[in-house]
């Protein structure tokens, strides 16, 4: 029981020591990303939404619709980022890492409700009643400049997945997939879809341009409503299952098991629980078969030496509690 003892509570020391300094460089390009991202949102919303008004276009006013939508997304992630870097304290000794989980879940909803609701009524009202369309040369000129915009956007986004996807040696689809860091992964998403939005617009007043009819303006507004819901629930998704609790993927589990099962005195690692608190903040807990023979002091060195070898193999790791645990019969 004190070998036990001594080795917890090592590893709850040098684990808090080292959480609070973690993942601050990330954590900082993102917040960036965000920001440029809900700048050219909030910029292009407005636009679209007085090109929408002129001409009178529901596809243009679902997308403005979709701007404002993106942009208290931005929003609402900003305000993620910044409040899940606050320290642990005594009521939360893990700290704040899962609450960008939450603010970034109700962001999901903001683009739901905001965007994909507000695009798919305003499109099957255009359906149905009809539209007066004015001139559309306004709306062409919004969207030109909105593609720009949002492709610069998407492009720092790019930079940035390229920069995480080296580092982790991974690929870009493995890394979106299971990235933890929802902030990148919200605007890389968002910014897509907001480029297929604009040719969508552009194809619906087009059409309704040449043929006088509004239903492919209609049908344009529909489809970027199916377009926004399709990333709303995607995110949602991802959100809700971080701020419930995720492990690693398996092969960084794998990873840790090696680096454990690599110490001289480990024979063997009974069982491994790893839980996911934000980008750069990973808890491992590990029930740990030493060498029988191993005095206290040898059990606690080594269980620094482990925890040492699980934040080479896996630098997101910043908590590493092990149980020296005596093999079942």
């Amino acid at each position: 029981m004190s070998e036990q003892r001594a080795a917890a509570d090592s590893g709850q020391d040098s684990s808090r020591g080292s959480s609070q300094d973690s993942g601050q460089g990330s954590g900082g390009e993102s917040v960036t990303t965000v920001v440029v991202a809900g700048l050219c949102n909030l910029g292009i919303a407005l636009a679209k939404a007085v090109a929408g008004a002129v001409s009178g276009s529901s596809a243009m006013l679902s997308e403005a619709a979709h701007s404002f939508a993106d942009t208290v997304t931005e929003v609402l992630l900003f305000l993620s980022l910044k409040r899940s870097t606050r320290p642990a304290d005594g009521k939360h000794p893990l700290g704040y890492g899962r609450e960008r989980y939450l603010w970034a879940l109700l962001a999901s909803f903001a683009t739901f409700v905001g965007g994909a609701v507000f695009s798919v009524h305003d499109g099957i009202h255009t359906l149905r009643h009809g539209e007066e369309l004015g001139s559309p040369a306004l709306s062409y000129l919004i969207l030109a400049v909105a593609f720009v915009l949002e492709s610069v956007s998407l492009a720092r986004t790019v930079r940035q997945l390229r920069g995480e996807t080296r580092r982790l040696r991974v690929g870009g689809y493995r890394y979106l997939r299971h990235t933890s860091d929802t902030a990148v992964k919200a605007v890389f998403l968002e910014d897509s879809a907001a480029l297929v939005g604009l040719l969508l617009a552009f194809g619906g007043l087009l059409g309704a341009q040449l043929t006088g009819d509004a239903l492919w303006d209609g049908l344009a507004s529909i489809l970027i409503g199916v377009l926004l819901a399709w990333v709303a629930y995607v995110l949602a998704r991802d959100n809700a299952s971080l701020l419930i609790g995720r492990s690693l993927p398996e092969r960084d589990e794998r990873t840790i098991t090696e680096a454990l099962t690599a110490q001289p005195r480990v024979v063997r690692v009974l069982d491994l629980v790893t839980s996911v608190h934000g980008p750069d903040d990973v808890l491992v807990a590990a029930k740990v078969d030493f060498a029988d023979l191993a005095t206290a002091a040898e059990v606690e060195t080594a269980c620094d030496q482990a925890e040492r070898a699980v934040r080479r193999a896996v630098p997101a790791v910043t908590r590493v509690y092990l149980d020296p645990t005596p093999p079942r019969p």
